[in-house]
């Protein structure tokens, strides 16, 4: 059976960017909830005994398995996303990943246009991501619970949740701002880092 994450740091850790109070409905509702649902389909089936990442993998694609795949995915999704921002973070990132960012996406600030451009053109709920795709690395949106780790093809490195909840209570119906603090304020780059280093070196 699946358990809810906790979360890598307190819920008022992250003000004034993110709020107490949108973490709190965040994480201990809706990334409750999820967890909560997708335990209720699993329960007495040759599933429960999946670790999360294969659940997600297997039921993939299966129609019938789609309520399922979007509250186990949703699960996944939002333990990355936590992971993703950091009460130090914001800045440019260091090291290798900087390289990277230079040689493949046009240096930070093409880094930043284009992730913010891509997470403002998500219609509606979704994600938007940093991945390693193929030797190199790539900005891409994905709508409501769909995740790069679906397949095996794309590695994510970093993700920002665009869904309403993540940013109304803070930002009302102003994406834009969201995404503008989570770059300058939020994004944990020593995360993204472990993540491509890993990556590159499974990659390599």
């Amino acid at each position: 059976m699946l358990e809810l994450p906790p979360l890598p740091y307190a819920e008022d850790a992250l003000a004034p960017h993110v709020s107490a109070e949108t973490l709190s409905f965040h994480y201990g509702k809706h990334h409750k909830s999820y967890v909560e649902k997708a335990n209720g389909l699993i329960e007495g089936t040759e599933l429960a005994g999946l670790e999360l990442v294969p659940l997600i993998r297997k039921v993939a694609g299966d129609a019938s398995q789609k309520s399922l795949f979007n509250n186990a995915a949703q699960v996944w999704n939002h333990d990355f996303y936590w992971n993703s921002m950091s009460p130090k973070g914001g800045g440019r990132p260091k090291g290798a990943l900087a390289e990277r960012i230079d040689a493949d996406l046009g240096g930070y600030e093409k880094f930043a246009e284009t992730f913010k451009k891509t997470a403002m053109g998500q219609f509606g709920s979704g994600y938007c991501w940093l991945v390693l795709s193929g030797g190199k690395l790539k900005i891409y949106s994905t709508a409501n619970a769909e995740t790069p780790i679906a397949g095996k093809k794309d590695v994510p490195i970093l993700t920002t949740d665009v869904w309403e909840h993540t940013y109304y209570l803070d930002y009302q119906n102003k994406r834009q701002d969201y995404l503008d603090a989570f770059l300058d304020h939020l994004v944990n780059w020593e995360f993204a880092a472990a993540n491509f280093e890993k990556a590159d070196l499974q990659t390599a």
